[in-house]
């Protein structure tokens, strides 16, 4: 890949594309920070105990915990004793969102964890490796005096953790045991003004359903969704970007055509990111405003899965296509080794997502953490994906560190080599600590950044002005990657300094030596053809020159 522009680049020339980059990159994390609000919003829901006395429970039956058709009441399960209420004949309701509000298809996606406040008793104690099976009913209307409709109806088992911290004595009776909250709905669209959920914690003595549970007094749930401010900012940002780098990107594969030899593989690979992260910024989310896509969450996931193989799969073949130590270069099948961990890790995350998200196109309230099997399964994807990340950056880290030592331990004898020679050899080693540095800066501030929004609370306030620090995460480290292809794109695209006779000179020039005096390797003797160029005269397909460091 020689003769790209950053070797033919004047350092002023490269210090104003980086200042005007710098610039866009301080924009974006501003857009975040400034004008989204937060990314997400937590809605605390507290569900009302309805009474549905009918003997057949399995007619449709939607019961309201207020408005003008709200349920028969129980204020707590001490006043179901008096009026004879069973157990089965308690429903617990909760309507979404709080009176007064409506959802929006900017919300994007729900996502509810349940909170059970369990009394603890001596005669009713909460058994080891207990279950609660709760008996779900999901319905939607958009309009506040329709009927509702039904959305899914499943049975939900979930698995208690909970200690009581106190002696179980009677003293000690009525206080609250500490459960661990549990995953309880996804949903990946808000198509729908209101939500209704209706949850029956049916008892059957002989099955063993909900017996040894303890005392349930309570259902909580926390809903979160997207804001719908930090929605439109984020549309915003992508339908910006998806034609800022689809315009680099026909742009460089314009360049490279242009070429009088094919594409090496260092080319297609930059070109194949390209293709990644406009496949990303591609706004299809506008479509979730009108149509009830509750795929797009598994989608987008899968969209970056796809980027950050192709991100990965780039650092690795940049590394090894500037080491000229190998004897096959310039094919994929040389970095099958490199290359292999991260396509096993990358079709583990994919079949755990399937699992996950996959299932929750029909039913969103499974989770594959809720039972022993699919935990050890989810654990297993996780621990093999893992330990392909951890190879893959062993790899990466030896190839850095003999590139690295090849070329200071070559750098010496640059001075002796013809102009063309070493310019070729500084355009390549200046090429390398370059990306090496952006790469580094760029993953050190996604760390940094992701480590401040996990610490902070969420915002800073300086004066009169709030930062929003989650917000500015998202919006800047997205468009930072974003700058990251682009600047690739642009800088390591074919200089128009080296097409036709230069290059071919250049190249010839190059062929004709036996020996490299940097790399000590000896080089082919060029074929009968090539010895008659002249000066007028074009290869028709030059051929990169191939070396080894040694």
């Amino acid at each position: 890949m020689a003769g790209a522009i950053i070797e033919n680049m004047s350092t002023k020339k490269l210090c104003i594309v980086g200042g005007i980059l710098l610039v866009f990159q301080i924009i974006a994390f501003l857009v975040g920070g400034l004008i989204a609000p937060g990314p997400t919003t937590a809605v605390s829901y507290l569900s009302v105990k309805c009474v549905d006395a009918r003997k057949n429970h399995h007619k449709t039956k939607w019961l309201m915990p207020w408005g003008p058709n709200q349920c028969d009441k129980i204020r707590d399960i001490e006043e179901a004793i008096p009026r004879e209420i069973e157990a089965n004949d308690i429903v617990f309701s909760v309507h979404i969102p709080l009176p007064s509000m409506e959802m929006s298809p900017w919300f994007q996606f729900m996502l509810f964890i349940l909170q059970l406040d369990i009394a603890f008793k001596l005669n009713n104690q909460i058994r080891e490796n207990a279950e609660v099976s709760m008996d779900v009913s999901l319905a939607y209307r958009d309009d506040a005096f329709a009927e509702w409709t039904e959305m899914a109806h499943e049975r939900v088992p979930r698995k208690l953790k909970c200690t009581f911290t106190s002696p179980k004595t009677p003293e000690h009776e009525g206080r609250y045991y500490e459960c661990d909250v549990l995953p309880f709905m996804e949903i990946g669209s808000v198509a729908h003004k209101f939500y209704l959920l209706n949850i029956r914690l049916p008892v059957n003595e002989k099955k063993k359903i909900n017996v040894g549970i303890g005392e349930i007094k309570d259902i909580r749930l926390v809903g979160i969704h997207q804001n719908g401010g930090f929605t439109k900012v984020w549309f915003a940002m992508k339908t910006f970007l998806t034609p800022s780098i689809f315009i680099i990107m026909v742009w460089y594969w314009r360049r490279i055509t242009m070429m009088s030899r094919p594409p090496v593989l260092l080319e297609k690979v930059i070109f194949a990111l390209g293709i990644s992260m406009t496949f990303i910024n591609i706004p299809v989310e506008w479509f979730s405003i009108g149509f009830d896509w509750t795929w797009m969450l598994l989608f987008g996931d899968i969209r970056q899965g796809i980027f950050y193989a192709m991100l990965l799969s780039f650092w690795i073949i940049f590394c090894g296509e500037h080491m000229m130590d190998q004897h096959e270069r310039n094919h994929i099948a040389g970095y099958w080794k490199q290359v292999g961990p991260i396509a096993v890790g990358s079709f583990c995350l994919f079949i755990f997502d399937m699992c996950e998200r996959g299932v929750q196109l029909t039913n969103p309230f499974y989770s594959i953490w809720t039972t022993d099997v699919g935990t050890e399964l989810a654990m297993a994807f996780i621990i093999v994906a893992g330990i392909c990340l951890c190879l893959y950056f062993l790899f990466l880290c030896f190839m850095v560190f003999q590139v690295f030592r090849n070329i200071s331990g070559k750098q010496s004898s640059l001075p002796a080599m013809s102009k063309v020679r070493r310019l070729h050899y500084e355009g390549l080693i200046f090429r390398f600590k370059f990306l090496m540095l952006i790469t580094l800066a760029c993953a050190a501030m996604t760390v940094i950044f992701f480590i401040v929004s996990q610490v902070t609370e969420g915002h800073w306030k300086w004066g009169g002005v709030t930062v929003q620090v989650n917000s500015a995460f998202f919006t800047g480290i997205y468009g930072m990657w974003n700058l990251y292809v682009f600047a690739l794109m642009f800088l390591y695209a074919p200089s128009h300094k080296n097409y036709g006779e230069d290059q071919s000179n250049g190249r010839y020039e190059l062929q004709q030596a036996k020996v490299n005096p940097l790399l000590g390797a000896e080089i082919p003797p060029p074929r009968a053809p090539a010895a008659k160029l002249c000066t007028h005269e074009k290869l028709s397909k030059p051929t990169q020159p191939q070396f080894r460091w040694e």
